[in-house]
């Protein structure tokens, strides 16, 4: 593939908003693209920044790569969001684009050690049912709603509560997944220390189970929560991507899309 004049941002979080408005400081053309109207919210409507909203899919990325003009992918995506990151490997592979991942820093080790007691590392949600962690505990998840159907067994053995995104495909999936409406809460992360410690404390919740997202996905302030109100953590692992080349701050992700666009300058 001849080399496009545009980076492709692949979004969804807050630092990729951040890159995003550095993007356009330089400016350099970009497109970013997320999978809903909710999180394209987070991103200023200003040249040269371009959204797309929908989910890419192997039988259509060629097309959007060709269609955008894609010269170079910086992976902003969700510590969690593995499918579209294998994607975008494989296309950089495939095309020969320029690929950087910026990677979320994980919890700094000195909190989590502080933690250890209250908070628990495993590496699946099967891996947390071998551990009997939520017989009859009052559990709130704050996973995401595409894992709640693997909880349902457990509609009768615990005291199941669920924070979702606020839109009707999170609400559909978790009533499908046996959960009442009085044991859900729609509002979108992060949330503030006093509501989390509020929400837990409404709940009377004894165990809660996150992602180990890092701390911009709130996983500092329920390790210091835990800690406080004696509630057992369960965090799952973050899933393991073999990245072609990491950025671990946005410095870096910022130099890589200045690079791209004067190297596309130049050879323009």
């Amino acid at each position: 593939m001849k080399l496009g004049q545009q980076v492709w941002l692949i979004g969804g979080t807050r630092e990729s908003a951040v890159l995003a408005r550095a993007i356009a400081a330089i400016p350099a053309s970009c497109v970013i693209t997320v999978t809903t109207a909710a999180a394209a919210a987070l991103y200023p409507e200003v040249e040269p920044l371009t959204l797309w909203v929908g989910r890419l899919r192997p039988e259509t990325l060629d097309q959007f790569l060709q269609q955008q003009r894609i010269g170079a992918i910086l992976d902003a995506s969700h510590p969690f969001a593995v499918t579209i990151s294998q994607l975008a490997i494989a296309a950089a592979v495939k095309h020969q684009l320029p690929y950087l991942r910026y990677e979320r820093p994980a919890v700094a080790d000195e909190l989590a050690d502080s933690s250890s007691r209250s908070a628990r590392t495993v590496e699946s949600y099967a891996a947390l049912f071998e551990q009997a962690g939520l017989l009859g505990q009052r559990a709130l998840l704050t996973i995401g709603y595409r894992a709640l159907a693997q909880f349902r067994p457990y509609q009768t053995k615990a005291t199941l509560f669920a924070r979702i995104l606020p839109s009707a495909v999170a609400l559909e999936a978790a009533l499908a997944a046996g959960f009442s409406p009085a044991r859900l809460i729609a509002i979108r992360p992060p949330l503030s220390l006093a509501l989390e410690r509020a929400l837990w404390q409404q709940w009377q919740i004894s165990t809660v189970v996150a992602k180990a997202s890092g701390s911009a996905g709130g996983e500092a302030i329920k390790r210091q929560l835990a800690t406080e109100l004696n509630v057992q953590l369960w965090l799952i692992r973050r899933p393991e991507v073999a990245y072609p080349q990491v950025a671990k701050t946005l410095s870096e992700a910022i130099s890589f899309c200045r690079a791209f666009a004067t190297d596309s300058i130049s050879s323009g």
